[in-house]
């Protein structure tokens, strides 16, 4: 093969040129293959990481101990055009205990012992500095015929860490064309129970990723065939309100796919699966109220930007009016107008006199109620004369 673009990255020939034995594995390996763009390049070596550090530090480079207990060192590199990168290292292992949800290692020196720990063949390849693939599982044909194999026995695999159904899912919808065999459909079924055993936050973090995939759909459907959607979200789903969103070519915001997916209360999910704070409260305001009507005049739409912001309103007509072109020009509109903000606050009506008290509250919402009844339109010097009349009544 040709000399894999990856090995230009100026940070990663320092590093290699620091540690002779070190590969490159996982991830960037797989995507290199591909032909797709690589994000976060990992590395790993026979030498432990103590030798890692002195190597790096010897050669200039900045070496943070991030993983210790995993063998994981962070070489942080300056690059030419300003700026910092990090590269992780980490030291061959292999594994000596899993309890389902972590495992004991030790270090090692057998390169094909730590691939035999990873999840799939077409995670397990490594690379060296000259590009030649080290491939002891056979992850080149695999994601070639775009077939998704675990390493091993698939329900033991799956036992080491019950995350990797999850897994399983998201690098099927990403580099998976073939239909999963029956040993391992046999093996993602069996170990639906040991769901339970992960947190909550593992859980969402790999269910977003799937719903980030660029064509989820037959993955979410085998998800639900197998009885994995329902052990996730069990406050109930719909994929063929999902299916009808993804093929109006709505935006690949895993938020909005949640939406238009979940049938149960949003609230219970969102507590359930401990979404951040923003996440939840955007999850139910797009499932809070319908959207504005396609055929509203724009004084109606500045007084539900007033309340609501763009992206929210957006979201709600990608999920109530998806496939036609009326909500299309909808969105065009929402986009185009400024959002609204009521332009008084509590300090105004201090500035004229008005004593502090909810009198106050109660006069700026009558304003407020004015200011929207009139499309929005009022700026802040009509809306100050305003409170100038109210408060003389």
């Amino acid at each position: 093969m040709s000399r894999p673009n990856i090995l230009d990255d100026p940070g990663l020939q320092a590093i290699l040129a620091a540690i002779s034995d070190a590969r490159i594995v996982g991830g960037a390996v797989r995507d290199t293959l591909a032909g797709l763009p690589t994000h976060d390049i990992d590395l790993a070596t026979q030498s432990e990481p103590d030798a890692v550090i002195t190597a790096l530090r010897k050669a200039g480079l900045k070496a943070i101990p991030t993983g210790l207990v995993h063998g994981t060192v962070t070489a942080v590199v300056a690059l030419p055009g300003g700026g910092h990168r990090g590269y992780e290292i980490t030291t061959l292992r292999r594994d000596i205990a899993t309890d389902g949800r972590h495992a004991t290692i030790a270090f090692t020196d057998d390169w094909r012992a730590d691939a035999a720990r990873r999840d799939f063949t077409i995670n397990a390849m490594s690379m060296d500095a000259t590009g030649t693939i080290f491939d002891y599982f056979h992850g080149t044909e695999d994601l070639r015929a775009g077939l998704l194999r675990f390493v091993g026995e698939p329900t033991a695999r799956i036992a080491e860490d019950y995350l990797r159904i999850l897994r399983f899912f998201r690098f099927w919808a990403r580099y998976g064309s073939e239909t999963p065999d029956q040993p391992t459909i046999a093996a993602l079924r069996t170990g639906i129970p040991g769901l339970a055993q992960l947190s909550v936050e593992r859980i969402w973090t790999e269910f977003s990723r799937i719903l980030a995939t660029p064509g989820p759909m037959p993955t979410m459907n085998l998800m639900n065939e197998l009885g994995i959607l329902s052990a996730i979200i069990p406050e109930g789903t719909s994929p063929a309100r999902l299916q009808t969103l993804i093929a109006a070519n709505a935006p690949p915001d895993p938020l909005l796919r949640l939406a238009a997916l979940l049938t149960g209360d949003a609230l219970t999910f969102a507590t359930r699966l401990r979404l951040s704070a923003a996440e939840r409260d955007r999850l139910i305001a797009l499932l809070a109220a319908p959207p504005p009507n396609d055929n509203d005049d724009d004084d109606t739409l500045r007084r539900h930007l007033a309340d609501t912001p763009t992206e929210t309103l957006i979201g709600r007509t990608w999920l109530n009016g998806a496939p036609t072109t009326g909500w299309a020009a909808l969105r065009a509109r929402l986009q185009a107008i400024h959002r609204p903000i009521f332009p008084l606050e509590g300090r105004d009506a201090l500035a004229i006199g008005l004593p502090p008290g909810p009198s106050i509250g109660i006069l700026l919402h009558e304003i407020r109620t004015w200011w929207l009844t009139n499309g929005c339109r009022a700026d802040s010097e009509t809306c100050r004369a305003e409170l100038h009349r109210r408060a003389q009544i």
